[in-house]
């Protein structure tokens, strides 16, 4: 039968082969599917013998996508592709039955070139006419040790950047995964010509125009002092039509994307109480008879006379609410602060609505802390705007009249109907002001409800005690502004806007079936770019202020290394992200365990400072240690000093020697000192000559230092896998 099934299918096969991809339509499913399966099997150059099952499905939105599977116990490939054979999906598994301890990883010597290659001839396979790719490394550059290469980034149209992306990763020379965005799923109306006749240098200066900047205190670096810096206004994306000059609101077009939904419950999040989930209303915090002990504690307020307080102020809007339930919950800071806050949850049935209001308050004072609200969407807004800006107001007034606020930046001033107003609040912020500027950092974001004008939500950041620069001597405004779009390129690229769409197209008309009537094209266009991020300008010296990457994966580097014989192992250890995050290595320090560990744990890709790490940190370095073999739990002793023979023994028995090594009688080795070698180090001290970790003289039981450690890493991560 199943002879039979391949005979039926590879006649089938044949016969496809035979027929253009345009002819698809014409075709029996069974038929498509076949002509597509041959198509992905020629473009990919697929072996598929040694998979037992196969299935394939069709989908459709924008475009057909054919889903192709194949499947045996241990591997599986699964394809998608449009109906003509384009690749846009890849996902290859295979069963490893190699044991735990080849989890330890090893250099990839030539495998990063090899797997560019493998990577490269993949997406000559599956590119149309017209796209090119460049293989990037990623952020920071640093190698894997994983035995995995990955690329991503932009396919390039007719010779310039576009919207569309690509992400491919190889193992072992295999592409194991592959994505890619195509026109015909992520864009309507094709790719226009490359031709551009619009003028880049008008496009420039209309550009640029749009761009500002605004005078504002934020943290300094070392978060104890607010400094002057004039950071970018937010403002709207603009972009120009490389062929009309049209000038394009790009964020208004995209205020026009969407499809109808049903209504559904918003809430106003508020991270400051860490309600991350009220709706649910489960109790948490303190148990029944804790809280009892609470409320005993001197000074705290009784839930009722807190619930009394809030109904007596009308800004809450709690007429018809009932108290559903309470918990006190401690907290204290790492400065020392601490105090007990109550939240009130409150519920109300309105018609077949079900609305909730959250209140948290200082359980001493009763000062209100927070605010959180959930109600459904569409409820219908008898409140403009401006009204309610104006409740926000007054309700901070009563709140927080000492406190020097202002609006800031009060967020889409949309003239929406009241009758289309399907949000539940009006949102607000209103950040503190000093010497007439402001500083966001501290900010009340203040909702009101836009159906009764109560308090929606409140969600405060708030530094009592903040030292300010003097605005004296700042830089002038057009400076920091010329200096600002200086870091901009306008460039010409193939970007995805959103238009309207054209029921005369098939695929258009479908969407606007479902109540759309925009959605993205590809548009040739002029647009502002720059290679690096930048936050602000600093508005004493005019230096452009560059974005924090504060990515882990940054390269290591020490200051101590010279004179250091482990100066080469440890560079290249750190190449590889392999090291301590720290900017001193301190090579001639004797290693203790706990530092060994720290060292091995950063294979994972998370280098510690073994001096600076919390204890949940310390814990997991280990966790990572005893899963790798370097140590079992009964031996930890985090400060021990380590001998060179420890650091053979635990690096091997991490990288798997350990049951060779320990097997008696068969080993020789030629140390200066080998006579002193024990029996039961022999074997270890053996394959360490073979590797290179040891040589001339063993020195088992002399303390080992870092950068020696470093070296026998280094010979580990050196040896054939």
């Amino acid at each position: 039968m199943k002879r039979l099934l391949s005979l039926t299918l590879a006649a089938a096969l044949l016969g496809a082969l035979a027929l253009p991809a345009s002819a698809a339509e014409d075709l029996s499913q069974d038929a498509r599917l076949a002509q597509v399966t041959a198509l992905v099997k020629k473009t990919l150059d697929l072996d598929t013998e040694a998979y037992e099952n196969f299935r394939g499905d069709l989908s459709e939105d924008l475009a057909r996508v054919w889903n192709l599977s194949w499947e045996s116990e241990n591997r599986s490939l699964s394809v998608s592709a449009l109906e003509d054979g384009t690749v846009v999906r890849l996902h290859r598994w295979a069963y490893d039955p190699s044991p735990d301890a080849a989890r330890f990883p090893a250099f990839p010597e030539e495998a990063r070139a090899v797997d560019r290659a493998a990577a490269g001839d993949f997406l000559s396979r599956v590119l149309r006419p017209g796209e090119t790719v460049e293989l990037e490394d990623g952020e920071g550059g640093i190698p894997s040790l994983s035995g995995s290469g990955g690329w991503s980034g932009t396919i390039v149209l007719n010779g310039l950047p576009s919207s569309l992306h690509y992400s491919v990763s190889v193992e072992n020379g295999v592409v194991d995964h592959f994505s890619r965005d195509v026109t015909e799923t992520a864009a309507v109306g094709g790719v226009p010509s490359p031709e551009a006749p619009a003028s880049r240098d008008k496009a420039e200066v209309n550009l640029k125009n749009t761009l500002g900047l605004n005078l504002e205190y934020v943290w300094n670096d070392a978060g104890d002092k607010a400094v002057l810096r004039y950071v970018p206004e937010a403002t709207h994306e603009f972009l120009v039509d490389a062929k009309t000059e049209e000038f394009l609101d790009l964020t208004e077009l995209k205020e026009k994307l969407g499809t109808p939904e049903a209504p559904r419950e918003a809430k106003f999040a508020n991270t400051a109480a860490g309600a991350e989930d009220a709706a649910a209303e489960e109790e948490s915090g303190l148990t029944l008879a804790e809280l009892e002990g609470v409320q005993k504690l001197e000074g705290v307020l009784p839930y009722r006379e807190l619930d009394e307080t809030l109904r007596a102020e009308s800004a809450y809007g709690l007429g018809g609410y009932a108290l559903a339930s309470y918990v006190y919950n401690p907290w204290s800071n790492d400065d020392g602060r601490s105090g007990v806050d109550c939240e009130l949850r409150y519920t109300k049935t309105d018609g077949e609505e079900r609305l909730r209001r959250n209140i948290t308050v200082d359980a001493k004072t009763g000062e209100v802390r927070a605010v959180w609200s959930s109600a459904p969407y569409g409820r219908g807004a008898k409140l403009t705007r401006d009204q309610a800006q104006e409740k926000a107001e007054a309700y901070l007034k009563v709140l927080c009249p000492d406190r020097d606020l202002a609006l800031y930046r009060a967020g889409e001033d949309q003239a929406v109907p009241l009758k289309d107003m399907r949000d539940p609040s009006y949102p607000f912020r209103f950040a503190r002001q000093e010497n007439g500027i402001f500083f966001p950092a501290n900010l009340y974001e203040v909702s009101i409800d836009a159906a009764d004008g109560s308090v929606y939500g409140l969600s405060v950041t708030w530094d009592e005690d903040v030292t300010f620069q003097d605005p004296k001597g700042v830089i002038f405004a057009e400076t920091a502004l010329a200096a600002w779009r200086g870091t901009y390129q306008t460039v010409l690229a193939y970007r995805n806007v959103p238009r309207k769409l054209n029921k005369a197209d098939p695929v258009q008309a479908r969407l606007m079936e479902q109540g759309m009537e925009y959605y993205y094209a590809l548009r040739l266009t002029y647009g502002l770019e720059r290679e690096e991020a930048c936050e602000g300008v600093d508005a004493m010296t005019g230096e452009l202020i560059q974005a924090s990457r504060g990515s882990s994966r940054e390269p290591l580097r020490y200051t101590d290394l010279g004179g250091s014989p482990a100066k080469a192992d440890i560079e290249k250890l750190a190449e590889y992200g392999v090291g301590f995050r720290t900017d001193k290595f301190r090579p001639g320090r004797t290693i203790t365990q706990w530092e060994l560990v720290a060292l091995v744990s950063s294979l994972r890709g998370a280098p510690l400072d073994p001096e600076a790490v919390e204890k949940d940190g310390r814990e997991s370095a280990y966790y990572d240690a005893y899963r790798l073999g370097l140590l079992r739990s009964s031996e930890r002793a985090d400060e021990a000093a380590l001998t060179r023979a420890d650091v053979v023994r635990m690096l091997l028995n991490a990288a798997g020697y350990g049951p060779a090594a320990r097997l008696g009688g068969i080993y020789s080795c030629d140390y200066a000192d080998g006579a002193s070698i024990p029996e039961e180090g022999a074997g270890y001290a053996a394959i360490a000559q073979a590797l290179g970790m040891a040589e001339g003289t063993y020195a088992g039981t002399r303390p080992a230092t870092r950068g020696e450690a470093a070296s026998m890493l280094c010979r580990v991560l050196e040896r054939a896998v």
